[in-house]
């Protein structure tokens, strides 16, 4: 066993016990990590400020060499992710990326560039950047960052250029663009606009301000990225269906505040039907009455 230092994004918590948790943390030097953290859940908890979903902190940890899980033994909050109380759409973002990075990496598999790509993500988003626009340079630069990036401009099969042209095939299973002559025969191949191939050109710089695209190419990139990843993990993200609010403003309020309208509509509807009903039943005992009379 060792004790390790490091920096740390927490991207997945476990109730453990009632007093303790187990802590899923992309670090700066060791990759991911899982880490048995005792006490976690106790009042006034040593970790309290740094157990919560993307927090950065710097911690100390004994490393075991066995398959149990580490041990954290101190956690000093670096960064806290605030955009999870201001902004539903940014939440939703931070939470897919924390999906993202414990499902595409390894225990003990360090990416020291991929650490400050999402420490950068994370930042932007509580800065509140466009959501959608940042989901998906993450998504880009993570794919280029683990040797998995979709090939778009050359054919992913024979490595010939793709004129530019209205529409281009791009196969979700060969994983890029197809020229006509190695289209034939791939199954799951759809057709992209030039545009969207030009938007992850964009979006695959990592180091520069995010690029300003097309609404319509953004929706057509978000559907081709939805079932890439997919494919990538053999399973549809969790967070992927929420996906679809990053194009909207709104905030935590905004929505809540919505959520009670609707519910508000919802019982003021039910209570005009009663209404109509008791009305009917009045219009109909009296109609009775009348007959019977």
């Amino acid at each position: 066993m060792s004790s390790e230092k490091t920096d740390a994004i927490m991207i997945r918590i476990v109730d453990f016990s009632e007093s303790s948790c187990i802590a899923t943390m992309f670090t700066r030097d060791f990759g991911k990590i899982g880490v048995m953290v005792k006490g976690a859940r106790r009042p006034k908890s040593p970790f309290e400020s740094a157990i919560d979903l993307l927090t950065e902190s710097r911690i100390v940890f004994i490393h075991k060499s066995s398959d149990s899980l580490d041990l954290l033994t101190e956690a000093k909050l670096s960064r806290r992710f605030r955009a999870a109380t201001r902004s539903l759409p940014h939440l939703y973002a931070g939470y897919y990326l924390a999906e993202l990075l414990d499902a595409l990496t390894h225990v003990g598999d360090p990416h020291p560039d991929l650490y400050e790509l999402a420490r950068e993500t994370v930042i932007q988003l509580d800065e509140l950047h466009d959501p959608l626009s940042l989901v998906i340079r993450f998504e880009l630069n993570l794919l280029r960052l683990l040797g998995q990036k979709p090939s778009f401009e050359n054919c992913t099969l024979c490595g010939g250029e793709i004129p530019q042209q209205p529409r281009v095939p791009f196969g979700q299973l060969s994983g890029g663009v197809l020229c006509g002559k190695c289209r034939v025969g791939q199954s799951r191949v759809i057709s992209l606009s030039w545009g969207v191939l030009e938007a992850m050109r964009l979006f695959s710089v990592c180091d520069t301000p995010l690029p300003a695209v097309d609404p319509m190419v953004l929706g057509e990139l978000r559907g081709v990225l939805n079932n890439y990843m997919a494919n990538i993990m053999g399973r549809r993200p969790r967070m992927q269906k929420l996906l679809s609010i990053l194009g909207r403003p709104t905030t935590i309020r905004d929505d809540a505040l919505s959520l009670l309208r609707k519910a508000e509509a919802q019982v003021s509807m039910k209570q005009d039907i009663s209404k109509t009903d008791e009305t009917d039943k009045d219009v109909l005992n009296e109609s009775t009455f009348s007959q019977n009379n």
